[in-house]
This record gives C-alpha cells, structure tokens and sequence, in this order.
C-alpha cells in the first residue's frame, strides 16, 4: 500500500499546514482514488505567506541580477535532476500519460527556469534616451510581492512559466497551484530552499481557488497578480483587482482553430490537427478544437483524420503506450459530457468516441478513472454553443470551408482570440491568414512550437497582457522615468 501524500503550504522557507488546520483530499483521476490530503488554506495563510514575501523582498529585489539567476539556474538543475519523481507525480495528480509528463511537462519546467535567468542577465532595467537639451533615464525596479495563481491542466509548466519571471525580476512571490494538481508545486517550494533560495522569496499555499485564490486576488499587500485559467474567472478577477488599482495579467481560454488549406502536406496536416486538438486529452489552452478543413479535400481528410482519432490509445498513465490518459477530474468529465450532449442537442453529428469508455476497454487499474474517448463532431453551424464555448476536453468539430476569405470568417467568428494553426505549401498565404486571423499566436505548419522570447497570449475574450520573454520582466517591474538637462 503506497504512502498517502501530505501536500502543505510552503511558508517562509518550511511546510506549513493550514492556519484552521483544514484539508483536502487529493485525488488520482485516473482511478478515482484519494491518495492524500493538501492543506486547504484561506485569507490567514495568505497573510502569513505575503508577510514573509514583503519581509524577504527588499533584500532579494536589491540582489544583483546574477545572483538571482544563479538560483533560478540551481533550481533548474534540481528538476532536472528529480525529472522521474516529478513526472509521476505530476501524472498521478493530472492523469495525464506519464511519457508526456516526462518528455514535455517536467523538462519544459526546468527549460523556463533556465530561459528566466538567461534573460534576466541580458535585461537592460535601466535605459537612457537622449534628446537636444534633456537626459532621461527608464528605471524599472521589481514591483513587489506578487500573486502567480496558476492552472491544473500543465502544472509545473505553467507554475514555474508565472514565478519564474517574477523571481527574475526580484519580486517575491505568493503562488498558489490548482487545487486538482498541488503536488509538483508543493515538492517546487522544497526544491527551493535546496538550491538557496532565502526563505519568503518562493511561497506556495495551497487550497481551493474560491478562498485562497480570492484571498491572494484580494490582499492589499500583493500588487500584482498574474492568473492562468478559465475566462469567467478571470473577469471575476479583474472586478476584484481593478478598482484596487492591481497589476493584472490573465491568460484565459480559447476556442483555437486549426486551418487546413487543400495544398497542404496531407499527412502532415493530419497528425498535426490530431495532435494538436488532443494532446493532453484537449486540455491544453492552445488545443486546436475547431478544425476547418477546405472544400475540395474535406471528405478525404475527415476519414483520415476520424480513423487517425479512433487509433489514439486511451490506457493508464503510467503505461508507456498510453497516449489519452484520464480527464483531470469525474467534475470535469461530467461537463465534457454535459457538452457534447449538448452537440447533439445542436445536430451534430458524432462520427467518433462521444461517450465513456466500457469498463471493458480500459486496464483493471483506472476502471474508476475520468475516462472520455476522443470525440469528433460534425455538422455544426460555427454560431452554436459547441463552436462558440470552451469545452477544455477531447472534443473537437470538424467542417469545411470555401476560400482564404471564407476560413478567415469562420475562424475569426469567436470570443476567443487566443491560437490558430493553418496548414498549406503557400508561405504567403499563411502570412496572410496570419495577419487577418484574430488572435494572439499564430502556427504555420506546425502546432506548440515556442520560442520562449516572443510575447505571449491572447485577443478578445483570451486575456489581458502578454507573457514571455522581456514583456514578462516588464511586467513583474514598475518602470520610472528621471530627466535632466543635458
């Protein structure tokens, strides 16, 4: 019988449990067993967590530049080093296959920590302009505590993408993971004390996004909040954070296309909506859910693409061979459900997967698991509720196009405008999609290819603010200006 995990908040440079001593149970969505208890923090352990932040950052913002990096680089080097027991746990937390989880999540963590340190160094805080008669000089020094509230879908990986600029930029941090996926942030906070960091630097509290979310959003000692998740939260957060004047970016949701051009690289293009609509069973912000596939080659290319998502093969995370593994949670697989009821409801038709899977068809192991098979739906007008709202699961729509103009219309016919990707020979005209489609990131021939310099984020209903690169820096650090005569 394994030992039950003990997930507690990392406070001031030790585990902590909750201030009122209340816990959660910590789920395995892979077969529904609890297999813990996290602490389930609310307004007292965020008081404690910003009080020892604002008491470490004085001397962390005036460490030189170097010497932050440095940490960020040993911190790297630890998870890199602990690559195996991160993966599993972060399979065992997200039921996500556990070859992704080693291959993308843990490595992606470790590459962000490197990238921000790398930066960092580069990083020109301070820049002169000179005109006729003045001087002036742009000063940006870290802002202060700040608030990194980050998503259950990639944990680590999008954990480490929040505080790892903000520790750059020598702001103390407060950073709280999802309640369905605490367990890679909470072994983060431990990592960081072995590789120096001082103690109130990196504070990790753990617990539900409607108390300790809230309390961090709300804190008057926290004046900048970074959140990663779905839109109808984020508004909620910038209802709260607005009116008290807070630094705010949010990376929200996105209902992502994926254009497919009849002179495209056919199998390319296949294996690229493929993976691009079902990587970590859909629940990837930037999943390609809405493929629109050109007229003259719709036919052949939804039969290759169904019979490609039939193969997917949906199995425990820890097998190797498993490339779907569970949903995050019964909770949301139940909306997955709920959504593609709701599809056929609309007309859709459903030409694969569409349900559970049977007992039968899964490992004796994850029977009890959040299992949804792989879905493809058409027929659906692009205005319908299934194409308009983010569904965050294995399902994704399929329908054809007429002209350049025409997948320009259907693609921009959206409240997101977070990613798109277009497949064709052309390079002009995926530059010109490019520049006509509405959202933030744009792929041609390819899906999730990152250069970590370039901004990052969404239009619309997709976010607010950019991440990535030195736009991450600027935003952890409040810029002043001083002129003199010259």
């Amino acid at each position: 019988m394994r030992t039950p995990h003990v997930v507690e908040n990392w406070i001031d440079g030790r585990s902590h449990g909750s201030v009122g001593g209340e816990s959660l149970p910590v789920i395995e969505p892979a077969t529904g067993a609890e297999i813990g208890r996290m602490a389930a923090s609310g307004a007292a352990d965020v008081d404690l967590a910003q009080t020892a932040a604002a008491r470490a950052f004085p001397a962390w913002a005036a460490l030189p530049a170097t010497e932050r990096a440095a940490m960020l680089e040993r911190l790297a080097g630890l998870v890199e080093r602990d690559v195996e027991r991160l993966a599993l746990l972060e399979s065992t937390d997200s039921g996500k296959p556990l070859s992704l989880a080693r291959s993308v999540d843990i490595p992606r963590a470790a590459a962000n920590l490197r990238f921000f340190a790398e930066t960092v160094r580069e990083w020109k805080a301070d820049e002169d302009f000179r005109a006729p008669h003045a001087v002036s000089r742009v000063m940006r020094r870290a802002s202060g505590v700040a608030g990194c509230i980050s998503p259950w879908n990639l944990p680590l990986y999008l954990f480490t993408w929040k505080i790892a600029p903000a520790l750059a930029a020598g702001c103390t941090v407060v950073a709280k993971p999802s309640e369905e996926t605490p367990m890679t942030a909470a072994a983060l906070g431990e990592l960081s004390a072995e590789a120096g960091f001082p103690a109130g630097v990196l504070n990790v509290v753990q617990g539900r996004g409607a108390e300790c979310g809230a309390a961090i959003v709300r804190h008057p000692g926290i004046p900048v909040i970074t959140f990663t998740g779905g839109t109808a939260t984020g508004a909620h957060i910038m209802s709260v954070a607005g009116p008290m004047f807070k630094r705010t970016a949010l990376e929200l949701g996105g209902k992502n296309p994926t254009i497919v051009f009849a002179d495209a690289d056919f199998d390319a293009a296949v294996a690229g909506a493929v993976r691009a609509g079902f990587q970590n069973q859909g629940q990837i912000c930037l999943c390609g859910s809405r493929v629109l596939v050109e007229r003259g080659m719709y036919e052949r290319f939804r039969e290759a693409f169904v019979e490609r998502v039939r193969a997917l093969r949906v199995g425990d995370p820890m097998d190797a061979g498993t490339e779907q593994g569970s949903l995050v949670s019964a909770a949301h697989r139940g909306k997955v459900a709920a959504a593609v009821e709701r599809a056929r409801a609309e007309g859709g038709r459903v030409l694969c997967g569409g349900r559970a899977p049977e007992h039968s068809e899964l490992p004796e192991r994850v029977r009890g698991g959040a299992y949804w098979l792989p879905t493809v739906i058409e027929g659906l007008p692009m205005n319908c509720a299934t194409n308009q709202e983010e569904i965050f699961g294995p399902v994704v729509t399929i329908q054809a196009f007429g002209d350049e103009t025409d997948a320009v219309r259907l693609a921009n016919e959206s409240v997101y405008g977070l990613a798109a990707n277009v497949w064709t020979a052309d390079h002009a005209r995926g530059m010109r999609m490019a520049e006509q489609l509405e959202f933030g990131i744009v792929w041609i021939n390819t899906w999730m290819l990152r250069d970590l310099r370039v901004p990052f984020g969404g239009m619309k209903r997709s976010g607010v603010g950019r991440e990535g690169g030195e736009e991450a820096l600027r935003f952890f650090a409040e810029p002043k200006s001083v002129t003199w005569p010259g």
